[in-house]
């Protein structure tokens, strides 16, 4: 079971990275279940788990009968050329330019890592296949909220059919399931960038984590003195649908429907939006990573 829920999140990663990446275009219709249970080796209940999480999340529509769709409006900006401007814009073509560089440096403070697990990933299999060459460094620094505090969201929503015992339990279960989420992709994203020194395509390769007793209210990127991308989460009502099927009335938050403003350094002008936002928000980053140094 374990394994199959496992699969699933990976699954999950992978069709939004194809949705994001525009393999699967706005409009466009998904591979039959069958076909993606094939194709990704796992039962047509896994599959099925998936586009029901893809639909809550605001990736798909689907009906009876007529198979599932990509949603023409997407919860993320899709960007389809490579002309870089301020404004809203996609997290994997910043990831994308990220790794176009000799030495990746990033800088994140975000609430699971879901989504930058996918497009790191998306980028580790590149650099594998040989599509884009390998850096010579990697250093990614993730800041995310400590297992010592408890977390604001998930909740579960009151209902006059629920006593405080029962509320506080279905509490309890959103909060596990979210520290498993968080433990999973912060896993999976070190592992696929580790991998890389391993097994001797990328030289130098340092992923530390740091955990600090704060809950983001927005996602931060930083590509250090280059460009920032800053996006607020977004507290929605929705329903959650536990491993064991148990379905939650919650309120959560989606980082997947947040916009992603960009702003980029101005190396001629220290004043300009750009320039400021990136060393203000550089130096907050910076603040926070040596305030909770862990020996």
């Amino acid at each position: 079971m374990s394994e199959q829920r496992g699969k699933g999140a990976t699954i999950l990663a992978t069709l939004r990275s194809r949705i994001a990446d525009g393999e699967y275009r706005p409009g466009s219709s998904l591979p039959p279940q069958r076909a993606l249970a094939e194709s990704f080796g796992v039962s047509r209940d896994t599959i099925q788990r998936v586009l029901d999480e893809l639909k809550t999340e605001g990736w798909i529509e689907s009906r009876q009968g007529s198979g599932s769709k990509v949603r023409v409006t997407l919860p993320v900006h899709v960007t389809t050329h490579s002309k870089v401007s301020p404004g809203r814009i996609a997290l994997g073509p910043f990831i994308a330019r990220a790794f176009a560089q000799p030495v990746v440096e990033l800088d994140v403070f975000t609430f699971t890592s879901e989504s930058l697990d996918t497009h790191i990933r998306v980028q580790a299999e590149a650099i594998r296949s040989g599509q884009i060459p390998a850096p010579e460094r990697i250093a990614l620094r993730i800041l995310l909220p400590s297992d010592t505090i408890e977390l604001p969201y998930p909740r579960a929503r009151a209902s006059k059919n629920l006593s405080a015992a029962e509320l506080a339990e279905l509490d309890r279960i959103l909060q596990v399931r979210t520290r498993e989420i968080i433990r999973t992709h912060t896993s999976s994203l070190r592992n696929a960038l580790r991998n890389l020194k391993t097994d001797g395509l990328v030289p130098d390769v340092v992923v530390p984590v740091r955990e600090v007793p704060l809950v983001p209210t927005h996602k931060l990127y930083l590509r250090r003195g280059a460009e920032g991308l800053l996006g607020p989460y977004k507290i929605v009502e929705r329903t959650i649908l536990t491993d064991d099927d148990t379905e939650i009335d919650a309120w959560d938050v989606l980082g997947l429907g947040s916009t992603l403003i960009r702003l980029a350094n101005d190396e001629g002008d220290p004043n300009a939006t750009g320039s400021v936002f990136m060393q203000s928000w550089q130096e907050w980053f910076d603040s926070c990573w040596h305030r909770y140094d862990q020996p």
